[in-house]
């Protein structure tokens, strides 16, 4: 099917042992803007959605423990969030009050963990789109 090709990301869905908190520090620290909240059918809290400002994070509750991946790993293995560059200090330092320390620094990105290990990036980066 010659031009039919995905046009971006729709959302990105991690599993999480404790949505509520992966909520706060996703809100909270973050800043993200939360969404929708959707429930099994005996009320129990099955998913969190949250606002990346186009694409949408998806907090689902599970009872498996997370994995928890070191470097680059197969499957996915980290998140990047954008930030503007001036805001970049800011965000790190509401990571390290909020007990999430830096575990790395790029000259445009900062890696952290979010509560369930997930490995995290704070990226000021700017892609140049190229034909090539």
């Amino acid at each position: 099917m010659v031009g039919m090709k995905p046009s971006g990301i729709h959302h990105v869905a991690i599993c999480v042992d404790d949505a509520e908190k992966a909520r706060a520090f996703y809100c909270d620290v973050l800043g993200l803007r939360q969404l929708k909240r959707h429930l099994h059918a005996d009320g129990t809290l099955r998913s969190i959605w949250l606002d990346l400002e186009g694409p949408i994070l998806m907090l689902e509750a599970t009872e498996a423990a997370p994995r928890r991946v070191n470097g680059v790993g197969s499957g996915l293995f980290l998140i990047a969030l954008c930030v503007d560059p001036t805001q970049r200090p800011l965000v790190e330092a509401r990571l390290c009050q909020a007990g999430h320390e830096i575990e790395s620094r790029t000259e445009w990105t900062s890696y952290a963990r979010d509560p369930d290990g997930n490995r995290i990036a704070i990226s000021s980066y700017r892609h140049e789109l190229s034909g090539a």
